[in-house]
């Protein structure tokens, strides 16, 4: 008989009529974990949504510096959950991290501050997911993944983008059933519209962010990754700050970051990638399209804006006389994809706790986290001078080792 007490059925029936007495179906086990979060923004907030949605954890405290984010997020919770207990707030890094009685940490501070605050959180042995990008530099990401090699608990990177559902299709598609033969290209897409407000506008400065290449591009340089199974080779990227933002200062500091960009990434199996941002379009899409030696595969991710009856995912594979082509439009229930990232985090907790349980699901790891760093990073060099950057030579200037 199927659960439905602890799952996102709860999100489709209500039993609050009901005494827990007479509660069977939706009786409520007790969650098994406890989690803090650090950094009480909006992203801490999706995070929040999706272990309580999830259910097999609860969110025990927060913790931020800034004080305003600490009071919205109090009460987001005390509304949506008002069964629960307050969050506890913490007044230090070190008490956030080292509670007792907490399981895990959800890291979701601004990305300049992640290997601080990793550095810390690492020392408590306990369960870690922290936020993409992992840093903001090579050398700062390879520092963390030196710290992580032996970690013993799990140890996570939010490159969550995986297990959105049309990349979850494709790496079936393409990894598994090999749909596409072996694969020899690979394009992303994202169309989207401009990075939105954050706390002191972090996001608008290179110094901070990482650059757009790092802060948001990681996601996809990941799933190029990802999908050609290789290390990057060569990068050569052009963009610019064509559009968005020219006229924004903030404490008398001009943004700095591209808004649109054009990266070609050479894998060292031989496989071709490209990557393709606009951030000033009036919609959210995002596609892949993958050429094998045996077929092709198409999936697209759009949100618009405008009041049309139309699919928001899609997903075809064409095998010519290989085998037989398929169209589809991969999604979740709707509580789910609601949920935030079109229910990404919301499979990013259920692996994390997965894993915590040894029950092995495939994730970003902290060497993928590093990786996704490689090609932003080699991407932010490319735009600014105009060179194609030679991936093991960057790695070895910035960090004094060889691949």
């Amino acid at each position: 008989m199927t659960d439905l007490s602890n799952n996102f059925y709860t999100g489709f029936f209500k039993s609050d009529h009901l005494s827990d007495r007479d509660k069977y179906l939706f009786a409520k086990p007790s969650p098994a974990y406890k989690f803090n979060i650090i950094g009480a923004g909006m992203i801490g907030q999706e995070h929040i949504r999706v272990t309580m949605l999830e259910g097999r954890a609860t969110i025990h405290g927060i913790f931020d510096i800034n004080t305003n984010s600490i009071a919205n997020t109090g009460e987001f919770f005390r509304r949506e959950y008002p069964a629960e207990p307050d969050l506890k707030v913490y007044e230090t890094l070190e008490a956030v991290c080292h509670d007792p009685e907490v399981d895990g940490l959800i890291i979701c501070t601004p990305n300049y501050t992640h290997k601080d605050v990793i550095k810390e959180a690492i020392k408590s042995g306990k369960h870690i997911l922290v936020e993409k990008p992992m840093t903001t530099t090579v050398k700062d990401a390879r520092e963390i993944s030196n710290l992580a090699k032996d970690y013993e608990s799990v140890f996570q990177i939010g490159l969550q983008y995986r297990h959105k559902s049309i990349y979850t299709e494709a790496t079936h598609e393409l990894l598994e059933r090999k749909a596409a033969g072996n694969i020899k290209t690979i394009s992303i897409v994202e169309h989207r519209v401009p990075f939105l407000d954050k706390v002191n506008q972090w996001n608008k400065f290179s110094h901070y962010s990482g650059g757009t290449m790092i802060e948001k591009c990681c996601h996809y340089f990941d799933l190029l990754n990802f999908y050609a199974q290789s290390k990057p080779e060569k990068v050569y990227a052009t963009g610019g700050m064509d559009v968005n933002y020219h006229d924004f200062k903030y404490d008398g500091n001009a943004s700095d970051i591209v808004d649109n960009a054009m990266v070609i990434v050479n894998y060292e199996n031989g496989i071709k990638a490209q990557f393709n941002l606009c951030m000033f379009a009036p919609m959210f899409y995002e596609e892949i399209i993958v050429c094998g030696d045996k077929g092709r595969l198409k999936a697209y991710e759009n949100d618009d804006f405008l009041p049309l009856n139309r699919e928001k995912t899609y997903l075809e594979v064409l095998s010519g006389e290989n085998g037989p082509a398929k169209t589809a439009h991969p999604c979740y229930p709707s509580v789910i994809q609601e949920s935030g990232h079109n229910g990404a985090t919301y499979y990013e907790h259920k692996y994390f706790i997965d894993n915590m349980e040894r029950n092995h699901q495939s994730t970003a790891t902290v060497e993928d986290g590093f990786w996704s760093i490689v090609v932003g990073e080699a991407a932010e060099r490319s735009i600014k001078t105009g060179d194609v950057i030679n991936i093991r030579e960057m790695i070895d200037a910035e960090i004094g080792s060889k691949l």
